[in-house]
């Protein structure tokens, strides 16, 4: 009868670098869904930011992405690859970036924020799913609301 000392070792190196990957693969995606979620709420603060009427004058697309960004850098978890937004974009149903002053209720004011997400745990995730991913990932927030 052989000795099996050992065996345990060798199964254990075989099967470590996939445990490994699978845990990566699951704070990834962890991350990704996230931020996912605080992309969405930014444009919601950006909205909400936006529809609401000061006097004299609505806040502008520049103060409306202003806020968006606030927003972002203080929750998005980036460690280091960058907290800002990639795109912010402002526009209300008559055209405009902004709610107009005057008589604007109920006209619809749309934020839609964008953001390139860098993978760090599994980087340069093409290799393992093909040539359609590459070191980033596009999560996009989209929020409408009426002006008040």
């Amino acid at each position: 009868m052989r000795r099996q000392e050992g065996t345990s070792v060798v199964e254990f190196a075989l099967v470590l670098p996939l445990l490994v990957l699978l845990l990566a693969g699951i704070v990834e995606f962890g991350l990704i869904m996230y931020n996912q979620q605080i992309i969405t709420n930014a444009s919601r603060e950006g909205a909400r930011y936006g529809i609401v009427l000061k006097t004299p004058n609505r806040y502008t697309q520049a103060q409306i992405t202003s806020e968006v960004q606030r927003y972002c850098g203080s929750h998005l978890v980036t460690f280091g690859t960058g907290g800002t937004p990639l795109s912010v974009s402002v526009v209300n149903e008559s055209g405009g970036s902004q709610c107009p002053n005057t008589n604007s209720f109920g006209q619809n004011l749309r934020v839609t924020v964008s953001y390139n997400y860098t993978f760090l745990l599994v980087p340069n995730m093409s290799r393992f799913f093909g040539t359609g991913l590459g070191n980033t990932l596009t999560l996009t927030g989209e929020t409408l609301m009426k002006c008040e």
